[in-house]
C-alpha cells in the first residue's frame, strides 16, 4: 500500500473548511483533491454546493480570495439529505455499496441493502449507480442549508470513515495482487521441466558445416524432386530380386 503524499499546512486548512461529503460535485474525486486544486490556483473557491455560501466565506478567509456566489454549474445549496432505499425494489446488486464514499450502505449480493442514516453524507453518488432507481433522498435538516445543516463534528466523522474506506480498499487490492501473484508462481512451479534436446542448438546455428549434424532427406521429397533417378533403380532391384524366374532379358 502506497503512502499518501504529504500536504502543506494551507492545503490542510482548506481541506478542513470543506464539509467532507466527498460528493465530487466540485469536479474533483474528493475534498482533498479539491483543496489541493484551490491551493494550486487550478480551482475556484465557489465549487462546493454542500458548503454553500458559508463554505465559500470560509475558503475566502483562508485563501484571501474575494467572495463570490456559488457556481451554478456545480450545483445549488440545499438542505442535508440522506439516501433511502426502497426495499421492495432493491435487487441486491451491491453497486450502491461500491460507490458510497463513507460505507453508509450495508448489504450483500442478491440481498436487500439499507442505509445507515446517521453516517450518510447525502453525496447522491448512489442514485445514478442504482440500475432499478430504488434510491431516493429525504431531507433531514428542514430549512437549514449548507454549513447550517452540517456540523463540524459530522464533517470530521465523515472524513474518518472516508479515510478508513480508502485504506480498506487499498489493503484489499494489495491482498488480491499478492494472491494472484502466488497463484501464478504455483502454476509456473507445476510446469514440467523443458526436455533437453539431443542436438545442441548452437550446432544448428553457429557451428561450422563440418560439425553440423547431417540432414537426412525424406523419400517423399526425393521422389518429388528426382522421380526418374529414384524409380528406375528401384524397379531394377524389384525385377532382379522379386521375380527372378520371369526375367528373360535383363535391362542394361
Amino acid at each position: 500500500m502506497t503512502t499518501p503524499a504529504p500536504v502543506s499546512a494551507k492545503v490542510q486548512a482548506i481541506h478542513g473548511a470543506l464539509p467532507q461529503t466527498q460528493c465530487t460535485r466540485c469536479g474533483y474525486p474528493d475534498c482533498l483533491a479539491y483543496a489541493t486544486a484551490i491551493d494550486a490556483g487550478e480551482a475556484a473557491i465557489n465549487q462546493c454546493p454542500p458548503g454553500g455560501d458559508a463554505g465559500v466565506a470560509r475558503l475566502a478567509t483562508i485563501t484571501g480570495h474575494p467572495l463570490q456566489p456559488l457556481n451554478p454549474e456545480n450545483g445549488y445549496e440545499g438542505p442535508l439529505t440522506v439516501a433511502i432505499i426502497d426495499e421492495d425494489w432493491c435487487i441486491g446488486c451491491t453497486l450502491c455499496i461500491k460507490v458510497c464514499p463513507v460505507d453508509a450502505i450495508i448489504g450483500t449480493n442478491k440481498a436487500m441493502h439499507t442505509v445507515i442514516e446517521s453516517v450518510c453524507t447525502g453525496c447522491e453518488l448512489c442514485i445514478p449507480a442504482c440500475p432499478v432507481d430504488c434510491i431516493s433522498l429525504d431531507s433531514v435538516s428542514a430549512e437549514r442549508t449548507g454549513w447550517d445543516a452540517w456540523s463540524q463534528q459530522q464533517a470530521d466523522d465523515a472524513l474518518q470513515r472516508y479515510t478508513a474506506r480508502a485504506q480498506r480498499l487499498a489493503h484489499e487490492a494489495a491482498e488480491n495482487d499478492a494472491r494472484l501473484a502466488a497463484k501464478a508462481q504455483a502454476k509456473l512451479a507445476d510446469l514440467p521441466a523443458p526436455a533437453k534436446s539431443p542436438i545442441p542448438l548452437c550446432w544448428m546455428t553457429s557451428a561450422p558445416a563440418s560439425r553440423r549434424p547431417l540432414r537426412v532427406r525424406k523419400p517423399r521429397r526425393l521422389l518429388a524432386q528426382r522421380p526418374r533417378q529414384v524409380l528406375e533403380p528401384l524397379s531394377r532391384l524389384m525385377h532382379q530380386f522379386v521375380t527372378p524366374s520371369r526375367r528373360l532379358h535383363p535391362r542394361p
